[in-house]
């Protein structure tokens, strides 16, 4: 399977199961349901993580369809467009998430129920657009014209200044040692080695992995964005992208979890626990193994 035919299987992923759930945000909202608000924050994180892989798989498509003389680049060009400008609050959207289940307030309820709807229409506009590279007799001229091009000012943006390439490395590997490092030491609390400290006391620093997370993920696109046939054509990133996604969702667990909140000092957790807790150090030891080697393992 390539990354086009990936693209196909996730391109209605994003819209779909973000709108259903904004919809239950609401309801919990509504119905004063924590569990349903903590499982609508939840979805909404893993879906923002899964829109990643759908946007880089997207310019994957566009590499196959160059040639193609039925197929309109500028409608190609527009959908990029389109897509860059909803991925951004969709990240948002899933950082906020996260945080409510973290350690909720009661602004953000209301500031993550606006943000998903915001975002939504966004999705609703890049999948016209996206609709319309086979059907452009279904756009209108308001979704062609008058947004700004968000993917084309992040690659001038690295292109343009070279300094701009060398200190988003700085920042990715800045990202990628808050992350990985508070990601270890949280699990292995888990696996039972710091097993004299409550969890509660590590789990403290996890907005930090958080942070190193969004740090990577921004300094990553810019990187993308800039070369992004240098990426797509290369078998060893398809997989980079999954296990940042996989390890990604793993970021959410210690949070999440009710039995990992209230264990206590010199208490063991379970073996679920202690089994996803060593799957995302050997996770993100992956993915930091193709980042380091992706240069060095060929492109097709």
């Amino acid at each position: 399977m390539s990354l086009l035919h990936l693209h196909l299987l996730l391109n209605h992923l994003p819209t779909v199961a973000f709108g259903l759930a904004a919809g239950l945000l609401v309801v919990s909202w509504l119905g004063r349901s924590e569990d349903l608000k903590r499982a609508s924050c939840v979805l909404l994180f893993i879906i923002a993580l899964v829109a990643i892989p759908t946007y880089v798989t997207g310019d994957a498509a566009r590499f196959a369809l160059r040639d193609r003389e039925d197929v309109s680049a500028d409608l190609i060009a527009a959908h990029r467009e389109a897509a860059m400008l909803a991925l951004i609050p969709m990240q948002m959207t899933g950082a906020l998430a996260w945080i409510a289940v973290w350690r909720f307030r009661r602004w953000i309820l209301p500031a993550l129920v606006a943000l998903s709807f915001g975002t939504l229409a966004l999705m609703a506009r890049a999948a016209t657009v996206g609709g319309g590279i086979r059907h452009p007799e279904v756009l209108g001229k308001a979704a062609m014209s008058g947004w700004p091009d968000a993917a084309a000012i992040g690659a001038a943006l690295v292109l343009d200044y070279p300094w701009v390439w060398p200190i988003c490395e700085v920042f990715h590997f800045v990202g990628l040692c808050l992350l990985f490092g508070v990601v270890l030491l949280v699990n292995l609390r888990v696996l039972g080695v710091l097993r004299g400290v409550a969890f509660a006391d590590v789990s403290r620093l996890m907005p930090w992995a958080l942070l190193g997370f969004i740090i990577n993920v921004v300094t990553g696109m810019l990187f993308f964005l800039a070369a992004p046939d240098q990426y797509t054509q290369n078998s060893a990133f398809a997989w980079k992208i999954g296990l940042v996604v996989t390890a990604g969702a793993t970021l959410i667990y210690p949070v999440a979890s009710e039995e990992l909140r209230g264990l206590k000092p010199d208490a063991a957790a379970s073996a679920t626990a202690r089994l996803v807790a060593a799957a995302s150090v050997l996770l993100w030891t992956a993915v930091i193994f193709l980042g380091r080697f992706l240069p060095y393992l060929g492109s097709e």
